[in-house]
């Protein structure tokens, strides 16, 4: 096997590595916005979340890890929509901001 070959095919593997470790990243993403909006009565809107970042961040261990962000959307009568966000670093989930109904019914008084 030539260096060129080798090459490709480490290449290759770490497209497919990035590929389903993505995958993961989003299903997790995905089971913390529809556990948050449970537990706090809300209806979590498309069943769905998107991408919105990904960058290199260091974890509580200080083990360089992929950090991921992901929107998602929810509603507290079925009328409205806010968005919410999942950040996770590596198999982590760090963060799931339900903040933006809040912050808009303080603002209203």
């Amino acid at each position: 096997m030539t260096f060129v070959e080798l090459l490709t095919v480490l290449v290759l593997g770490g497209i497919v590595w990035f590929w389903f470790d993505s995958l993961k990243a989003r299903e997790a993403g995905l089971e913390a916005a529809r556990r948050a909006c449970q537990r706090e009565g809300l209806q979590f809107l498309d069943e769905t979340v998107v991408g919105h970042g990904i960058k290199l961040a260091r974890d509580e261990r200080g083990h360089m890890v992929l950090r991921r962000g992901f929107d998602f959307e929810y509603s507290l009568t079925g009328n409205d929509r806010y968005r919410g966000a999942v950040v996770i670093e590596g198999r982590e989930v760090v963060l799931v901001d339900l903040a933006e109904h809040r912050a808009r019914v303080v603002s209203l008084f």
